[in-house]
């Protein structure tokens, strides 16, 4: 099968061509560094498949993958994400993404990966998998006001109880550094909270409910 490798970073690129050349029924027909690129490489090189960096410096994978899946529909594409946000999961898997997988994982699992989605196959990484049965359980402790935040406000929720400045948070969600204030802000008058540190105790506390309800040896599979 013929797969397009797009990433911005150059070692990444090299590290999925080597990978995904060691296979005798692989051929990596191309590379892009860029979403637009990415949507021309995908017309000129016609692979079967396209495995794509969620982040790129132009434009957004998921939006790369809606264009690509639009104009090619016997193109596949497969997500590639440095972590696991559910919004993100969710949005990739409307825009066409035939799999979704953290770049952490060993590479036979990318191969394989590559081979189900060119099959017809759908392949989500059993992180998004259990972050989503976890949030989904989540929701179900308690606080109503809680149950009605957005997949993306509880994102926000968590990485300030992790700590994270507003950039850090930006770059994790893929939104510019103002709309996050904007979300902080909205988060604190829902919750009543005063500021960011109320906010972080309020996520532990929930964290801490949530997980002595839902211990994780009870919902992963073994």
């Amino acid at each position: 099968m013929r797969v397009l490798v797009v990433d911005d970073h150059p070692v990444v690129r090299e590290g999925l061509r080597a990978l995904l050349t060691s296979q005798d029924d692989i051929e990596v027909a191309g590379e892009a560094a860029s979403g637009a690129s990415a949507i021309r490489r995908a017309g000129y090189d016609s692979p079967d498949v396209v495995v794509m960096d969620v982040r790129l410096p132009d434009m957004s994978g998921v939006a790369a993958c809606r264009t690509i899946v639009e104009r090619f529909p016997d193109i596949k594409v497969l997500m590639l994400s440095s972590h696991v946000d559910e919004e993100t999961v969710h949005e990739a898997i409307l825009a066409g993404a035939s799999g979704y997988l953290v770049k952490r994982i060993d590479g036979d699992r990318i191969v394989d990966a590559v081979r189900s989605v060119s099959d017809g196959a759908s392949v989500i990484d059993p992180a998004a998998t259990a972050k989503l049965f976890n949030q989904i359980r989540g929701q179900s402790v308690g606080d109503p006001v809680f149950s009605q935040l957005s997949e993306r406000e509880v994102r926000i929720l968590e990485l300030i109880a992790d700590g994270l400045t507003n950039r850090e948070i930006a770059d994790r969600v893929f939104l510019a550094e103002k709309t996050v204030k904007n979300y902080i802000s909205r988060l604190l008058a829902k919750l009543g909270l005063r500021n960011r540190n109320e906010a972080a105790a309020y996520m532990a506390r929930r964290i801490a409910d949530r997980e002595a309800k839902y211990p994780p040896e009870d919902w992963i599979d073994e």
